[in-house]
Parts: C-alpha cells; sequence; structure tokens
C-alpha cells in the first residue's frame, strides 16, 4: 500500500512542522497515473480569516477556476457597457457579487465533489488529515477531532504547494487583511480595495474588482511583474489604469488600523521621498508572494538533495527512494518541486 501526502497547505503536528496537505495538480497527477495501490493524505489548513475549501488545491478552490469565473464577469460588464454602440439596447444595472460568489463557490464544490469520484473510481484511499513523518516509509496523520492514523507505504510523494504570505512585520496586516485564499469565498463584496503587490496575482484581482465596478488601488513597491517582459509590463498596468485602476507607485504600507465604521485605514510611505500619506479603505487584499511549505519533519533528517546534471554525484537514498529537489519559483510566481523515484521501476505502492 501507499501514501500520499498531496495538496498545498501544510502545519504544526505536536512541536514538530508538517505537511497538512490539500489534494493539488501534483497530487492528483500522482495517482491518477501509476496504477498502483494508492492512499491520500489531505488537509486544508483555514487561512487566517477562517477560509477552507475541499478538493483540487489552489488552481481549482482559491486560484485559476474561479479567477477565470470572476475575470468572465468582468468581460461580460464591460460588453454590457459597449452594447448600445452595437444597437443592442441593454440595461445597464450594477453588478451583484453576492449572486457571483454563489455560483462560482458551487461551481467549485461541484469539482471538489468530481475529484473525490475520480479517486473512488481509481479505488484510492482518502484521509481527511494532516501529516508528518514517523520514519522514511511511514506517516502520522491526525484528524480535526485528534485521531491519528499510522500509514506505511514503500513510497511516498510530498505535493504540498505554498499558500499566500503575509506581511506580518506591518502592523495590523494579519488581523485586518486577506489574502487571495480569502478573496473568492467572500459571501458580500470586498468593496473599496487596496490590493498591495505587484505580482500576476495581484494585478489579476485588481483588474477584475475594477471590472466589476469595484474602486480598486493597486500598491507597487518596485516594478510591476517583476519576472516578466518590463515592457509588456508596463502595457499591463496601462491598460488596467486607462480602465480606472489606481496605481501608487513606489510605495510601502507600514500601518493598517480598523476604525469605528469598520473601514481600514492604511498609512503608506513613498520610498523616494519619504512622505507618509494615508488612505481609507473597505478590504486590504496582500497579494506579495507565496510562502513555500516548511521542511517536512524526517527521522532521519531533511530530504537529500538530488545528483547534479553531470550525474557524477552519488544517488542518495531520500524516504522512501524518493528524491525531492525545490525549484525557484517559476515567472508565475509558483513554488513547485521536481519529484523523481531512485529506482526505475514504478513503485508497488504509494503514499501522496
Amino acid at each position: 500500500m501507499g501514501v500520499g501526502v498531496g495538496g498545498r497547505t501544510w502545519g504544526r503536528v505536536g512541536s514538530n512542522r508538517g505537511c497538512k496537505g490539500g489534494l493539488g495538480a501534483g497530487g492528483l497527477s500522482a495517482v491518477s497515473r501509476l496504477g498502483k495501490k494508492v492512499a491520500v493524505l489531505d488537509y486544508v489548513e483555514p487561512s487566517p480569516r477562517g477560509t477552507r475549501w475541499g478538493l483540487g488545491g489552489t488552481c481549482v478552490n482559491v486560484g485559476c477556476i474561479p479567477k477565470k469565473l470572476m475575470h468572465q464577469a468582468a468581460l461580460l460588464g464591460g460588453m454590457i457597457r459597449d452594447a448600445p454602440h452595437y444597437g443592442w439596447a441593454v440595461a445597464q444595472a450594477p453588478h451583484d457579487w453576492a449572486t457571483l460568489a454563489d455560483a462560482v463557490q458551487n461551481h467549485v464544490k461541484s469539482l471538489n465533489w468530481g475529484h473525490r469520484v475520480q479517486l473512488q473510481d481509481r479505488k484510492v484511499k482518502y484521509f481527511n488529515v494532516k501529516a508528518s513523518f514517523v520514519n522514511a516509509h511511514t506517516v502520522c496523520g491526525v484528524s480535526k477531532g485528534g485521531e491519528e492514523t499510522l500509514l506505511s507505504a514503500e513510497h511516498i510523494v510530498i505535493a504540498t504547494g505554498g499558500r499566500p504570505r503575509y506581511p506580518t512585520h506591518i502592523e495590523g496586516a494579519l488581523e485586518y487583511g486577506i489574502t487571495s485564499d480569502d478573496l473568492f469565498w467572500l459571501k458580500e463584496a470586498p468593496g473599496k480595495t487596496l490590493v498591495v503587490g505587484a505580482s500576476y496575482v495581484a494585478l489579476e484581482c485588481a483588474g477584475f474588482l475594477t471590472g466589476l465596478g469595484l474602486d480598486t488601488t493597486v500598491m507597487i513597491r518596485s516594478v510591476p511583474l517583476r519576472a516578466f517582459d518590463q515592457q509588456m509590463a508596463s502595457l499591463v498596468t496601462e491598460h488596467m489604469v486607462s480602465h480606472g485602476t489606481r496605481v501608487l507607485r513606489g510605495c510601502a504600507p507600514e500601518r493598517v488600523e480598523k476604525l469605528p465604521d469598520r473601514q481600514l485605514r492604511v498609512t503608506w510611505v513613498d520610498l523616494a521621498s519619504d512622505r507618509k500619506d494615508v488612505g481609507t479603505f473597505d478590504t486590504v487584499l496582500w497579494a506579495i508572494g507565496g510562502c513555500p511549505p516548511p521542511a517536512w519533519p524526517l527521522a532521519s533528517g531533511p530530504l537529500p538533495a538530488p545528483p547534479g546534471p553531470s550525474g557524477s554525484s552519488p544517488r542518495p537514498d531520500g524516504p522512501g527512494g524518493l528524491h525531492a529537489r525545490p525549484w525557484e519559483p517559476s515567472p508565475t510566481g509558483s513554488p513547485f518541486c521536481f519529484l523523481y523515484f531512485q529506482n526505475e521501476r514504478p513503485p508497488d505502492s504509494l503514499l501522496v
């Protein structure tokens, strides 16, 4: 039998850091192709705001899928505004966030169910537990109620992904801000929103929020889309500004405070002049990058590094014969791991 720890969340088990999982693209790919006896450990740690979701990882629950649906809603709004110029007498109406959010969330939940069905069809045993290594071939899963389950396998695949990062050095950031983990699951419109960051996540979220008719500001410390071609990045931000998104360049937030009327007062500094300014918002969205998962606790120490490109260094024995090499984030900012097996034959049992 094999067990897999997959997904994008992690946390602490006792005093040791351990993967909690969430069955994302990496884990699903592993369990769907090998045709071996497989078990999956999956657990979504709630965000600081309490948001949690089901199977499918980042893309399905708090990434690609809900983002594209909300972009489509924004594009439809633009078409409605353009329609009279093409002879369509279409009534102009304000956008209803609650209706969109309900539809998006129901669609995501249907995909969660579809993943459960796929696991059942492939006879993959599913455990909704967070896990840590006991030894190289055994993990301990802890359920929400505290019940422990020991699972052993010849091979163990780690596919935990990452989570959005909070700038915890900024006063009020964690207490009052949200991330993309929360945005797509809000029941009410975020209202006037400050998006802090210049990543593709920041600009995509700001773009569809503006398109839905919300007052949206993007705060950029240095340059937008740092890892992308800067001529294209400039075209993106210029397009956003022309469609109503406000951009604060060369600024960094210093403090977030909650006012009696529940609005958020943000203090920031202009890095060039050192001049401070203040603004009030309904929502502060942090989109400043992601956190890689912490190292998994292993009885025999951390995962060994794989051999270099020349193949001159000996192959070390990783847990269950598995090697993991953390790669640098891709241009899209997504941390991931390249996994391969020491043995050329497929494993007889696998933990994902």
